[in-house]
């Protein structure tokens, strides 16, 4: 009964760029985002036959709660607006894409102010697995769970080459214990969402550290007490940075306790409109795609 979680916005970015913007509608409007999007699902769906599907939306991308504990979260991604940078192209293909789900039966979420890592990690906590995350975006790393099956479906090399993550590729990968992943994240910093981390330790300082603590506060309590597996010049660097680690935890950790709707997120058996399909199928010039996510979901 494995359950599949799509980070949907790292697939649409990702089929967005992806995929040719020469595929056009018959009114001549971009689809490229839509249909790269199906056809990676399709694909997972053939390889991995989960029987649960949920494809997981940004209830807001800058949380308000995340924006309270740091305000220059994701802030260079603003536009001067002071909204999400994000191609001309590909918003007004969000809507239909949507559309197409909700026609095909497939859940659909978004929780508001969440993002989609937090409600994916709410899922991953309370669903029984096994459990696979579909995502472009390490981040998600921090869920990964060997004994209770959850792991990572990383899209960074592409759908064809994709690894699938467990804790022996992370500690193999960043030369760390794999369930130490969310504390070399918070030292290290994210610069795509405006971490700092730790100032000063980079990827290498940080995985020294995670190979000899396992949270951020025994860190923390380590370099104040002058702690011998750390050195002065890490010391230094971590206390100068104690009002953003006395934070970091809440900020970079997904969260967990999403109040969920009931609803169902089993793979359909059948679609919610057969009808509705091929019109959005005809009208916006989806073909094959369409065509291979209804093969995919088994309904030939």
């Amino acid at each position: 009964m494995t359950l599949m979680l799509l980070d949907s916005a790292s697939l649409w970015y990702r089929a967005y760029f992806g995929m040719p913007d020469t595929l056009l509608s018959p009114k001549g409007e971009p689809v490229n985002a839509i249909r790269g999007y199906l056809d990676m699902t399709s694909r997972l769906l053939v390889k991995y036959q989960p029987k649960r599907l949920v494809a997981c939306l940004e209830g807001d991308w800058r949380p308000s709660w995340r924006v309270e504990l740091f305000p220059d979260y994701k802030l260079n991604r603003l536009d001067e607006e002071g909204e999400e940078e994000e191609p001309d192209t590909l918003g007004p293909q969000i809507p239909i894409l949507l559309e197409v789900l909700d026609a095909l039966g497939i859940a659909v979420l978004g929780v508001d102010d969440y993002e989609a890592d937090d409600l994916i990690a709410t899922f991953s906590t309370k669903q029984k697995g096994p459990i696979r995350i579909v995502t472009g975006d390490r981040d998600l790393f921090q869920l990964v769970d060997d004994q209770k099956d959850v792991k990572v479906i990383y899209l960074a090399k592409g759908i064809s080459n994709h690894d699938l993550v467990d804790l022996q590729w992370i500690s193999k990968k960043y030369e760390i214990p794999g369930e130490r992943y969310g504390l070399f994240a918070m030292i290290r910093g994210d610069s795509s969402d405006g971490l700092p981390g730790i100032r000063g330790i980079g990827e290498k300082g940080a995985a020294n550290i995670a190979n000899q603590f396992s949270t951020l506060s025994e860190v923390m309590k380590a370099a104040a007490a002058g702690d011998e597996r750390l050195t002065p010049n890490l010391c230094k660097k971590l206390l100068a940075s104690k009002d953003y680690a006395a934070i970091a935890y809440k900020l970079v950790s997904c969260a967990t306790d999403i109040a969920l709707p009931q609803m169902s997120i089993d793979l359909p058996g059948k679609p919610k409109s057969m009808e509705k399909i091929s019109a959005l199928k005809e009208e916006h010039g989806l073909g094959t795609s369409i065509d291979r996510i209804v093969s995919a979901l088994g309904w030939n």
